[in-house]
């Protein structure tokens, strides 16, 4: 039953992952073990699961069928083990989530959602952190729990990867950078930068491009939500870096552009940081598999950290 279930877990995060090097990066096996694990599965089933050397992966009518099995089965045994772990434990407790990242709010409410179906006896609340700084707050415990891409080494807070994501630059489609491949940090000391309203040692853009350069924006203009800033964008009135996913809706009906930060392009990393006190609490770890479940089934463009 123990190696059905790992089998079934390898097939789904081939299918979700679309290529053998990202699954194996989900699931945290070698692409070799990987290989093997498929190769011992086809050989039990004396048939091919999947075609190879096509991209995305594409499935054969036996693998669409195993794969129906898996999105069958692999829930019922979360599920299953969620109750056990309740039942065992009787586990109540707080999750205070303060967002250090203001466009995560796509991946972190159907995070929220699924999470309080499956722990409803856990306290939920939610808030930015816009006029705070989280991570203190989180060592105080005051919250529990902070997204964000800025780790601040503290001995009592630990931090757990969720994804990478690629930092974009969005413009207008007649915006005069529009036609380069690629955008420099000396091609924004004329811009208007459209940001969140943070400090600006709090946001990517400056800390791991601008300032390391030695550059300002000749402009700086603030809006809360990211519709508003790509509003913003695409009426011409400046440009906004923002996450791969944050705009990838945007991107595919034409409503703006993007070019990459620099010629290696930029990519981050999003953490969830939480009081090492609390790293193996049974609903934190299931909150934060929930988290990364999400956002690879919803994201378009992210990677494993």
């Amino acid at each position: 039953m123990l190696i059905l279930f790992l089998y079934l877990k390898t097939l789904s995060a081939l299918r979700d992952a679309g290529s053998l090097v990202e699954a194996a990066e989900r699931i945290h096996l070698t692409q070799s073990a990987l290989s093997h694990q498929i190769k011992d599965l086809e050989d039990r089933l004396n048939c091919s699961l999947f075609i190879r050397k096509t991209k995305p992966i594409t499935f054969t009518a036996a693998g669409r069928r195993v794969l129906a099995l898996a999105d069958n089965v692999l829930p019922m045994i979360k599920n299953t083990e969620r109750e056990i772990v309740r039942l065992a434990c009787g586990e109540a407790g707080r999750l205070n989530i303060s967002i250090d990242c203001h466009s995560c709010f796509d991946w972190l409410m159907p995070t929220i959602d699924c999470f309080r179906k499956n722990w409803p006896e856990v306290e939920m609340d939610l808030a930015n952190s816009f006029t705070f700084a989280p991570i203190p707050a989180l060592a105080k415990g005051d919250i529990d729990l902070v997204i964000t891409s800025d780790p601040v080494p503290r001995n009592e807070i630990f931090y757990t990867p969720l994804f990478s994501y690629e930092s974009l630059i969005s413009m207008s489609k007649n915006h005069p950078l529009a036609n380069k491949k690629f955008i420099k940090a000396s091609d924004i000391a004329d811009q208007t930068l459209i940001t969140y309203p943070v400090n600006q040692d709090r946001l990517d853009i400056f800390t791991r491009f601008l300032d390391p350069a030695g550059v300002e924006p000749k402009e700086v203009r603030t809006a809360d939500l990211t519709l508003m800033m790509l509003q913003l964008v695409a009426s011409g009135r400046g440009i906004a870096a923002l996450p791969n996913w944050a705009i990838y809706e945007y991107l595919q009906k034409d409503y703006v552009i993007a070019k990459p930060i620099s010629e290696r392009g930029q990519w981050c990393t999003l953490y969830a940081a939480i009081r090492e006190e609390q790293k193996d609490a049974e609903f934190m770890t299931d909150f934060l598999e929930t988290a990364k479940e999400v956002s690879f089934a919803n994201l378009a463009g992210i990677k494993s950290a």
